[in-house]
């Protein structure tokens, strides 16, 4: 008969995740800026300073005014500029009364070179006429994401009393925005062209100076200083971040760098299952040897420093024979509190063949004699 598993074991472990989280974690950086705010892809707020303090955004509403309008609007619809959004004024695309853009082709307008006539033009076109109507799409809208912090006037950002968020909830934001596959793209991009051939760059200078960032979105006015919300990813981390109100655009590009840098710095890709390591080990019938454990595969997850895992294995006490190498025999998992992070089957290590007939004779035998043995001593 095949083999049966005549007990099982389970083992715990805890693990250092990764193995320099014993050495304590690195102290958050101090920025030239008035507020930001870090957080990991495990939703793990890494470092914050002023989070909550509601501040003028400046061009990052755009990441709202891009979300409301595609929820609202398909991107090939057609869309009619105003005079009224051809008169915007700050960075524009320089859109003209009358001509007929695409939601799609406004929307990389607003978030690439970030135009505030396109803005304009898509509130115009959401809001039937009012902007004010598109304004409290991007309030409900804001509520929804639990963007408590929050309160829009306008679609472009400019600086208009009443007109706040702040770095968490900016952080929150940029996060849901990358989640939307043509803002992503959109965010990815060196440049915007119009049909008409003119070519405008992106605003965001790290893009293409700095191969992490995923995408972001900047913003400048007088009273929002210099800001972007903005991603990053490296060794199958992501971290999310925001800076507000630096001094100058240099100062932004460093101090956002600095912060997403340290943020990437806090995750490892680390293997939780190694496929080279005995797991443990199982007896085996008579009196032939122990059958090593291993896992199937190693495998590979990217965990942040300090968290600890719980190494969990069921193992067999005892296998019949004969044992495939190869066979499956038990199981490891690594869990991060009440999530599991990776699992794996364990296999034997090597091939164990059931002895003859003759072999089992001499085992019962000695076996047999050893009791007696026992009995009369």
């Amino acid at each position: 008969m095949r083999s049966i598993l005549l007990g099982v074991a389970a083992a715990l472990a805890a693990l250092a995740a990764p193995a320099q989280a014993s050495t304590g974690a690195a102290e958050p950086p101090t920025l030239p800026a008035a507020a930001w705010y870090l957080v990991g892809e495990d939703g793990a707020v890494l470092a914050q300073q002023g989070s909550r303090h509601a501040r003028a955004i400046a061009s990052i509403t755009k990441l709202m005014t891009a979300i409301v309008a595609l929820e609202e609007a398909r991107p090939s619809d057609l869309v009619q500029v105003s005079s009224l959004a051809a008169g915007v004024g700050g960075s524009t695309v320089y859109l003209r009364a009358g001509e007929e853009l695409t939601v799609g082709e406004l929307v990389r307008a607003m978030l690439i070179p970030s135009a505030n006539d396109a803005a304009t033009a898509l509130a115009l076109h959401v809001g039937n006429g009012s902007t004010a109507r598109f304004v409290s799409l991007m309030n409900a809208k804001a509520r929804e994401l639990g963007l408590v912090d929050t309160t829009f006037v306008n679609a472009h950002g400019l600086d208009e009393p009443g007109h706040l968020s702040s770095a968490r909830d900016t952080t929150l934001l940029v996060r849901y925005a990358l989640g939307v596959s043509s803002i992503r793209d959109a965010l990815g991009r060196s440049s915007f062209s119009l049909s008409g051939g003119q070519e405008f760059p992106t605003t965001d200078d790290l893009l293409a100076s700095w191969p992490p960032l995923l995408g972001g979105k900047t913003g400048h006015t007088q009273g929002a200083g210099w800001s972007e919300a903005a991603a990053a990813s490296m060794r199958g981390a992501t971290v999310y971040g925001t800076v507000l109100g630096v001094d100058t655009r240099e100062g932004r590009n460093d101090a956002l760098r600095t912060l997403l840098e340290f943020g990437l710095d806090r995750y490892q890709r680390v293997a939780v299952i190694d496929a080279s390591r005995a797991y443990g080990q199982a007896d085996t019938e008579y009196g032939r040897p122990h059958v090593g454990l291993v896992a199937s595969r190693t495998l590979l997850r990217t965990v942040r420093e300090g968290v600890p895992l719980l190494e969990r294995t069921v193992l067999p006490t005892m296998v019949g024979l004969p044992v495939r190498k190869g066979e499956r025999l038990g199981r490891v998992e690594v869990w991060e509190g009440d999530r599991l992070v990776a699992s794996s089957n364990l296999i034997a290590a090597e091939s164990i063949s059931e002895p003859g007939n003759l072999g089992k004779a001499v085992w019962f035998a000695e076996r047999t004699a050893e009791n007696i043995w026992e009995l009369v001593t």
